[in-house]
């Protein structure tokens, strides 16, 4: 199979992109309370290092609260804490972007290469690949959404978000994105509310996401989601 394929190695499930060596394609989660030995986390490391990806973690450490000293330990370093924020899907706030932008979901190959296309524009990655529009093929496939922000006049979508695969319940909201000319607008936030709410269903009753600022923060908060914790992201260089 392509593209990201999860692993297991003792108490971490690792998540590996073997076309694509970017941070946020890469990482591991490990199980609810657990306490990885030394050996355990050399295994994790070793299995990143096999591959050529940077050994790292993304996690909630409230979850599994020995696992940070456990990677201390072995010389990793966190790279950023973020704040955990969740909502339900019928607990969003009414958020429609300008009137000349409508949020859509999309299934199709030109929408999906123009939704990866802005977001790579926006995250300041190469440009987008057919592995990225495959990426956003395999988030459909696994249940998940993808939403384009489609300016009504031009055509042209300016931006786009997406749910990823649910698992016991829960689905992450990641991969919103804008145009640079498009930005502070409102049509970020109309994009996050769009998924959230077409998110409603038997397979999601939360979604979360991981801001990277205060100000990405206050923009969910008015959609309707709320901090709950916090989330760690930690790698050894």
């Amino acid at each position: 199979m392509a593209g990201p394929q999860a692993r297991r190695t003792g108490p971490f499930v690792a998540r590996i992109d073997e076309h694509d060596d970017a941070l946020p394609f890469n990482y591991a989660i490990p199980d609810d309370d657990s306490a990885p030995t030394p050996d355990e986390v050399a295994g994790l490391v070793a299995l990143f290092r096999e591959r050529g990806r940077t050994p790292r973690l993304e996690y909630v450490p409230a979850a599994a609260p020995q696992v940070e000293d456990a990677l201390l330990a072995a010389g990793f370093t966190p790279e950023a804490r973020y704040p955990l924020l969740v909502c339900s899907p019928d607990g969003v706030a009414d958020a429609d972007g300008p009137g000349a932008v409508r949020v859509e979901l999309v299934r199709d190959e030109p929408r999906l290469r123009q939704v990866a296309a802005v977001m790579n524009e926006a995250f300041e990655a190469p440009e987008a690949t057919d592995h990225d529009v495959e990426r956003l093929r395999r988030v459909l496939d696994g249940g998940g959404l993808v939403a384009a922000a489609v300016d009504a006049e031009t055509g042209e979508v300016v931006g786009g978000g997406q749910v990823g695969s649910p698992h016991r319940g829960v689905a992450e909201v990641a991969g919103i994105a804008v145009r640079k000319p498009y930005r502070r607008r409102g049509i970020g936030r109309a994009v996050t509310a769009a998924l959230t709410r077409a998110a409603a269903g038997p397979e999601i009753a939360t979604l979360y996401l991981t801001p990277a600022d205060d100000a990405a923060a206050q923009v969910y908060a008015r959609v309707g989601y709320r901090k709950v914790g916090e989330a760690l992201f930690i790698s050894l260089r």
